[in-house]
């Protein structure tokens, strides 16, 4: 391991890139459910309520808002961040470091564009969620969290190619979602994997 005992080093992540490629790509399921009531807070809960209004219900994605607005408020389509679970589970390398990434779903599904191209459609749990084309990159707090190696890591060729830092999305159909329910792909656009 790097110096940092939380940081690993872009070998070490190299090295665990083949078991994140091999994660389902029709259906998977929920890892973890994190819910961020303000900024640098994380609630991980087995159970959210997704909305059209609200996206993740207790997470502050509306009030917060968005700096690609014009009047700053909530952009729909980045309303959920949604990030491979063994991604998080290398990059984090322990457990309770993973909801500091700042998604709000952690699943074990491909979420690489050539599986999940823009406009596919999931249903996570009793909800259903569609991949928007706004690119999920990581940021200055990531970096701080994680390690430089780690943001080369995921925005590297490779790393965009599979989305490794995640994808954005929006809620098309209300739901509850828990830990463990099943991520199926309902519907892929631009002719994706199948």
């Amino acid at each position: 391991m790097s110096q940092d005992a939380n940081h690993l080093s872009r070998a070490e992540l190299e090295a665990g890139l083949a078991r994140i490629l091999e994660s389902p790509k029709d259906a998977g399921r929920i890892a973890l459910i994190v819910q961020r009531p303000a900024s640098n807070q994380r609630n991980e809960v087995s159970r959210g309520e997704l909305t059209i209004e609200d996206g993740l219900v207790g997470d502050n994605w509306k009030s917060r808002g968005s700096g690609a607005m014009p009047d700053r408020s909530a952009h729909r389509d980045m309303q959920l961040t949604v990030m491979n679970s063994r991604a998080i589970d290398l990059i984090a390398d322990e457990p309770s470091r993973q909801s500091l990434a700042g998604d709000q779903l952690y699943v074990d599904l491909n979420l690489s564009e050539a599986n999940l191209p823009p406009g596919s459609r999931l249903q996570v749990g009793a909800a259903v969620i569609e991949v928007t084309d706004i690119p999920h990159t990581g940021c200055r707090k990531f970096v701080q969290r994680f390690g430089r190696d780690a943001m080369e890591f995921v925005n590297s060729e490779t790393g965009r190619k599979h989305n490794l830092r995640g994808i954005n999305a929006k809620v098309i159909h209300a739901g509850t979602v828990r830990i463990g329910d099943a991520v199926i792909v309902v519907s892929r656009s631009g002719g994706g994997a199948q």
